[in-house]
């Protein structure tokens, strides 16, 4: 079968500092993420002709040209459904470059979710979406995300038996990962598992520290192909897979009406074809970068993409031995969007090339294959990187 496998990689990874309060716009930080991939790769901006970013960015492909001086983009796109379009820009931007509709795309993200939106200057109230299907959820104070990702939670803990505090070991291994990453929000700031049980509830059962970083900050990624890698700066990550995933009967984050919602099936959807693509099994992944909006989808991930059985995901977790950086299956070694920032899951994307490269703050021995899982409760997308 023709796969995308070994088409494209990742050249230059760039990112603003991940903050609370940046006190710029979106566009400026998308500026300077961009020039920052440019510089780690080698590249001169105006080779750049291609152009991927999320739906929800405020700062257009149009300004982001202008002001660049980039001569003429010809490939561009957006990816909907927030963190679900993390690894989607890749893979379009990997689709692009293969097929010779571009030979450098640039993805990226730019996001002020700490301080709130900030468009050239004037600060705007963060909007609550508008979409209809809502209607028969905010009546019911199902108003944000951590309350739509409850319910679920909800029925997992029922179904499975999970019991206080069981949720806590990604979490736990999340920040001490984060405590050896300087680009961390949570660096150097360790956390027990009494701190965490003492931590006050959001949403039943989701206490604070089971849910994600609310961050300002921006991220870019850029690719090409491996013949013009070689001439580039850095060693390339190799794209074994990219895909996405939707399934019947969703939608975004309250697919509430399935027969079953204990199940992540956008993501196992998404991660056969990635593990066919890469002609390998999860048994053969060294790290993976698992996006971890609030706790409860970190097993239920391992589940969907057949790491273990449905129901065994949180046992697997248990302790924290199997998930840490001396464990079989070493999680989100920069701390994850609970410890690190929240960037809609461009940073474990970068994470996963660093982890390629060698150069993360809890490098792992001997990586050869990186997984990395885009947003979940909503279609959603991965990557499986491998070394050059």
């Amino acid at each position: 079968m023709e796969t995308i496998q070994g088409k494209a990689a990742i050249v230059g990874i760039g990112q603003t500092e991940f903050s609370q309060n940046c006190g710029r716009t979106e566009l400026r930080m998308a500026l300077e993420a961009i020039l920052a991939a440019a510089e780690d790769a080698g590249l001169d901006i105006k080779e750049i002709d291609g152009m991927v970013n999320y739906t929800m960015d405020s700062a257009t492909q149009i300004d982001i040209v202008r002001a660049l001086g980039i001569p003429n983009l010809s490939y561009f796109n957006q990816i909907p459904y927030g963190g679900g379009a993390s690894c989607g820009t890749v893979a379009s931007a990997a689709a692009a470059v293969a097929s010779g509709m571009a030979n450098y795309v640039v993805c990226v993200r730019s996001i002020r979710d700490a301080s709130g939106p900030m468009r050239y200057g004037d600060f705007e109230p963060t909007r609550v979406s508008g979409d209809l299907h809502m209607g028969m959820y905010h009546p019911y104070g199902l108003l944000t995300p951590v309350s739509w990702v409850a319910m679920f939670a909800n029925r997992y803990i029922h179904d499975y038996g999970i019991k206080d505090g069981q949720l806590a070991w990604a979490p736990l291994v999340n920040r001490e990962n984060a405590n050896r990453n300087p680009n961390a929000i949570f660096y150097n700031r360790k956390m027990t598992m009494e701190e965490y049980l003492a931590s006050p509830i959001n949403v039943e059962p989701l206490r604070r520290h089971d849910c994600c970083l609310s961050t300002d900050g921006a991220i870019a990624v850029i690719v090409t192909t491996p013949e013009r890698a070689k001439a580039l700066r850095q060693k390339p990550a190799i794209i074994a897979g990219a895909s996405q995933g939707m399934s019947t009967n969703g939608e975004v984050m309250t697919s509430y009406y399935r027969d079953e919602i204990t199940f992540l099936h956008e993501v196992e959807a998404s991660g056969k074809k990635l593990f066919q693509q890469a002609g390998i099994t999860p048994q053969d992944i060294d790290v993976a970068q698992i996006y971890d909006a609030f706790s409860p989808l970190i097993p239920m991930q391992l589940e969907a993409l057949g790491f273990v059985s449905r129901g065994e995901g949180v046992a697997y977790c248990e302790g924290g031995t199997r998930i840490n950086r001396h464990g079989e299956l070493p999680i989100n070694t920069a701390g994850g969007l609970m410890s690190e920032g929240y960037l809609h899951g461009m940073n474990l994307i970068t994470e996963g090339v660093r982890q390629i490269r060698g150069t993360s703050t809890t490098q792992i021995d001997n990586v050869e294959n990186v997984l990395v899982t885009g947003g979940t409760c909503v279609p959603t997308s991965g990557l499986i990187l491998r070394r050059g």
